[in-house]
């Protein structure tokens, strides 16, 4: 009889599609708040799946995998609100989009939102919406814990400061 020894390896296994889509609609909804469009965050999870597909091999294992996905969406959303000019959202939406207003963030809060740089509503969304602790999320942003902290005291400055009747 011959015992064979666990496999010890420190690596994790390679995660498949399906770890990835298991993850889709939550990514979904945090792009859309980082995006204010649901066609755009549409893309941006779409984006972050190829990114996620391609690194695959190089996770880690050191953040769960749900941590691992956010933080490509994240920087999809970085890059992409980068990439564009701050736009007004539509004044009218059709039904399914109001459908996914709704039932994702009230569309004030969006529409804040579009007046705080990228790195400030990531900072924000991810603490005050999806729970993270500072320290998740500056490891999420590749930033140190006093750059959060900043990032998020401007963020509430400034949603404090809009005047909620020019939101309309």
């Amino acid at each position: 009889m011959t015992l064979s020894l666990p496999d010890l390896s420190l690596s994790p296994p390679t995660p498949t599609v399906a770890h990835f889509e298991a993850h889709r609609a939550a990514l979904t909804g945090h792009c859309y708040r980082m995006l204010g469009s649901a066609v755009d965050a549409d893309d941006a999870v779409q984006e972050t799946m190829v990114r996620a597909w391609r690194s695959a091999e190089r996770f880690d294992g050191r953040a769960a995998l749900r941590t691992w996905l956010y933080r490509i969406a994240t920087n999809v959303c970085l890059d992409a609100l980068t990439e564009r000019s701050r736009r007004a959202l539509p004044a009218d939406a059709d039904p399914a989009e109001r459908v996914v207003l709704r039932q994702s963030i009230r569309l004030a809060f969006v529409a804040a939102l579009q007046h705080l740089p990228p790195k400030q509503r990531a900072a924000l969304l991810l603490t005050e919406v999806l729970g993270w602790s500072v320290g998740e999320v500056a490891d999420g942003l590749d930033t140190s814990t006093a750059a959060v902290h900043s990032a998020l005291q401007r963020a509430r400055a400034t949603l404090a400061a809009l005047d909620p009747a020019a939101q309309s």
